[in-house]
């Protein structure tokens, strides 16, 4: 057989795509799946905003069909900026804004740009992508586990020991898959220990880069506040690279706008390597987005209705898990702070049903689909050990009416072990 680029024989697949296939067939199958897997939203339940779907509509009925400009329209850019500086207090020149397909091509274009073969990339696992993204530059992995006390984010404490000599540091807040955050002074510890880190190097030498992926930043709740190293830490803007977007903000995961925002030559850099991928947002879109992005009124009533819905399907499953831990079932969840994500534990290993044993966490994840009709993504699918107990719940597809029989259904398969 013909063997294939170095890279393509060693890709490996998506988890959440192949948990994802089989949910398909069952589905097609007529079962009836609570399929709370992907990050995503169904559009039946969270609607994208009307001003926002008009917006689009309107242009695309006006002829801009065109191929944008490699670094996004300069109306968006200034909105973006507009937005920014609003929410987080912190200004970008439009030179330092690059718009793009959504997060992944920006995501991309930064490892692209700044990583090469050999290179030491930090990130902590659970997190997304990152151990794909650092396979495919050929970069070093340095990872971190973070740890269920830390809210599964990882601390300074936990990065210092491996900032020398580093290239990237991969940091995500709201965080998937955990829908958890960096505190204030979480995050204020690792700015000072990156800029501690730049200090010392000398000039010939490379710094060290963050990549601060804040695509979930508009979802938080309760008491949380979402904080940006910038906002932090000024003089972090010379070393941070945030990804942001309105996927997540908006529902509007298949629109395709996203925002990378970073010093100007790295997103000069970035921009040259989107030209030759052509992973530019399509031209109507961005027209709408830089109108709906200075609509205040708009955004603001729907954020306050699209985030009381997320939070209340969060808590009501939380709220679900807990009850169910009190009555002695091996299950716990780390309540709900931000993002589609819940955090939950599933501590099955070992249990038996109809003389089989639950060896591991594969196991643990296909018993509670077959029995309980629940899919959920186990932490190694975003690369935490296999033998990991704890998961990933997204309410993107949830409808509220399911909750309780999903949560009853859930405690029957409990029950049915040994």
């Amino acid at each position: 057989m013909t063997q294939l680029s170095q890279l393509a024989e060693t890709l490996t697949g998506s988890e959440i795509v192949k948990l994802g296939n089989e949910i398909k067939v069952r589905v097609g199958q007529g079962e009836k799946i609570y399929n709370y897997t992907i990050g995503d939203f169904d559009p039946h339940i969270f609607p994208i905003p009307d001003e926002l779907k008009v917006a689009i509509i309107r242009a695309y009925e006006n002829g801009y069909t065109s191929y944008p400009p490699a670094e996004g329209i300069l109306e968006l850019r200034q909105a973006v900026s507009s937005f920014i500086e609003e929410r987080l207090g912190v200004h970008y020149n439009t030179n330092e804004l690059l718009i793009a397909a959504g997060g992944r091509p920006l995501i991309y274009a930064l490892f692209r740009t700044i990583v090469g073969p050999g290179d030491k990339v930090i990130y902590a696992v659970p997190s997304w992508n990152n151990n794909h993204y650092v396979h495919i530059n050929g970069g070093v992995h340095c990872v971190i586990e973070a740890l269920p006390e830390n809210n599964f984010m990882p601390t300074a404490e936990e990065i210092s020991p491996h900032l020398c000599d580093a290239t990237l540091l991969c940091l995500c807040t709201p965080q998937n898959p955990t829908g958890t955050t960096h505190s204030k002074s979480s995050l204020e510890q690792i700015c000072d220990l990156v800029l501690a880190e730049n200090k010392k190097r000398l000039p010939e030498k490379r710094k060290l880069y963050v990549m601060f992926d804040q695509m979930y930043s508009t979802l938080t709740y309760g008491n949380t506040i979402h904080y940006n190293p910038v906002s932090l830490r000024p003089e972090m803007k010379e070393f941070t690279i945030s990804v942001d977007g309105i996927s997540k903000a908006f529902a509007a995961t298949g629109v395709r706008v996203g925002w990378g925002m970073g010093p100007a030559h790295v997103i000069a850099k970035m921009k040259a390597l989107l030209i030759h991928m052509g992973g530019w947002s399509p031209m109507a879109e961005q027209k709408a987005t830089a109108e709906f992005l200075v609509n205040k009124i708009a955004i603001h009533d729907f954020q306050v209705r699209f985030k009381a819905e997320l939070e209340e399907r969060l808590i009501l499953i939380y709220d679900g898990i807990m009850s169910l831990k009190q009555k002695g079932h091996p299950l716990d969840a780390i309540e709900p702070q931000a993002s589609i994500y819940l955090t939950i534990k599933i501590d099955l290993t070992g249990k038996q049903v109809a003389e089989k044993t639950l060896e591991n966490q594969s196991d643990v994840a296909d018993y509670i689909l077959r029995a309980a009709h629940l899919a959920v993504v186990p932490f190694y699918a975003f690369g935490a050990d296999r033998q990991s107990p704890w998961y990933r719940l997204s309410v993107g597809t949830c409808k509220k009416e399911d909750i309780p029989l999903m949560l009853e259904m859930l405690e029957a398969a409990l029950i049915d072990l040994k």
